[in-house]
């Protein structure tokens, strides 16, 4: 049978996920474990996540990470609400929250109190800046946590006398939320050996730096490193961006030393092949203003796609540097399924980032549109009954 004639069942069907958290990596983890088959259940204060109202008049952030996901909005600082978490966290295989340390203690859904309640239970933690040491309570986005703390702004400006480079939303939560997802599947292999659960976690500084670790290795090792310089002096003129002659930049990414020669045929400039300025990578490190000079002047002769044309059918290494409104449209991401519909046909998301093969993943479920959507049916299917539901929204425990 050939490897796509069948498709295994999504591997986490039957294991159920408390999401109490909000912005953004610790959702985005439970998203992960939804698409590959977890029931999850998004607990939600009384007036919403925040993350719903995060951008006025917009939803997508919360379509994007609440997708496959049942709404249950309680007050969990009434001890009725705290009473109907705690049922759930005796069924439930997997609670997540990225709530500060102290607000868990406050609030008593902190690990040390979770845990007794059911020792299978795996407690997912996402911190901004780790469990332990000085700054183990202090808050933080990714932002400030994984870009700016971790060097990663300060890393990627343009060049040195450039102002940080700026973030965009999520840029690091989501990479962070896939690390939260792998302690979380490792926790679970490890329960299947000893049948215990336990505390995993991770921290936005410590994938920000991860993400920076090869200059912070440099730093580690004492390594002075040069400050970054304009594009028009890079110091490879092989690896760096160009501007087309349609206004469109491309990156090159020419690492190895064959492909040099077919690039200034493409150009028409094979002198520049044997010129001594250029004839070795340490030349043309030295002469790098001149080459990429000449390079300005070829890339403006076409347009971006016929570029990358040219390049695809010579075997130079390239990119487009793509737009996000070029995205919806880019064949390879359709086609290799990196964008996904909506399982009603409402729209199309991001999938996540992790194949495993023939494993099937769950067809995306719209994001719950109302705050406590499905209260009812996920407390009916914790056993209590339609009276203490209505109960319980008497008391203000429950919205609605």
């Amino acid at each position: 049978m050939a490897m796509n004639d069948s498709f295994d069942a999504p591997p986490f069907e039957g294991l159920k996920v408390i999401d109490c958290a909000s912005f953004v990596a610790g959702p985005a983890a439970a998203t992960i474990l939804s698409d590959f088959g977890a029931e999850v259940i998004k607990i939600e204060p009384l007036e919403g996540d925040p993350y719903r109202t995060l951008l006025p008049g917009e939803t997508y952030p919360w379509d994007l990470d609440s997708r496959n996901k049942r709404s249950v909005a309680i007050d969990l600082k009434h001890p009725e609400g705290l009473a109907i978490l705690y049922r759930l966290v005796r069924q439930a295989d997997v609670f997540v929250t990225n709530f500060p340390l102290g607000a868990r203690k406050r609030l008593k859904i902190d690990v040390d109190t979770l845990a007794p309640i059911n020792q299978r239970l795996v407690y997912a933690s996402l911190t901004a800046y780790g469990e332990t040491g000085p700054e183990a309570e202090k808050t933080g986005f990714d932002s400030t946590a994984y870009w700016a703390r971790s060097g990663l702004m300060d890393t990627v400006k343009p060049e040195h006398s450039s102002p940080p480079s700026r973030s965009v939303i999520a840029m690091g939560d989501h990479p962070t939320a896939v690390s939260l997802y792998a302690a979380i599947a490792t926790a679970l292999y490890r329960r299947e050996r000893t049948g215990r659960g336990g505390l995993v976690s991770s921290s936005l500084i410590a994938n920000g730096l991860w993400a920076n670790s090869v200059m912070t290795q440099a730093a580690l090792a004492g390594v002075s490193i040069p400050a970054r310089q304009p594009r028009t002096h890079n110091p490879n003129p092989l690896s760096n961006v160009y501007r087309c002659r349609d206004d469109r930049w491309l990156n090159l990414a020419v690492l190895n030393e064959r492909q040099y020669p077919a690039l200034c045929r493409l150009f028409g400039q094979e002198a520049l092949i044997d010129d001594p300025r250029f004839a070795t990578q340490a030349a043309r490190h030295a002469h790098n203003a001149a080459l990429i000079a000449v390079f300005d002047d070829a890339f403006l002769m076409r347009n971006r796609d016929e570029w990358c044309q040219l390049f695809e059918r010579d075997g130079i290494t390239h990119a487009s540097i793509s737009t996000i409104q070029d995205l919806p449209h880019d064949a390879q991401l359709l086609a290799s399924g990196v964008l996904v519909p909506f399982a009603d046909g409402s729209g199309m998301t991001v999938s996540n980032p992790i194949g495993l093969g023939a494993t099937a993943r769950v067809a995306p479920v719209p994001a719950p549109t109302r705050v406590g959507q499905h209260t009812e049916a996920v407390l009916l299917d914790c056993g209590y009954s339609i009276e203490e539901i209505e109960s319980l929204r008497r008391l203000g425990v429950l919205a609605g």
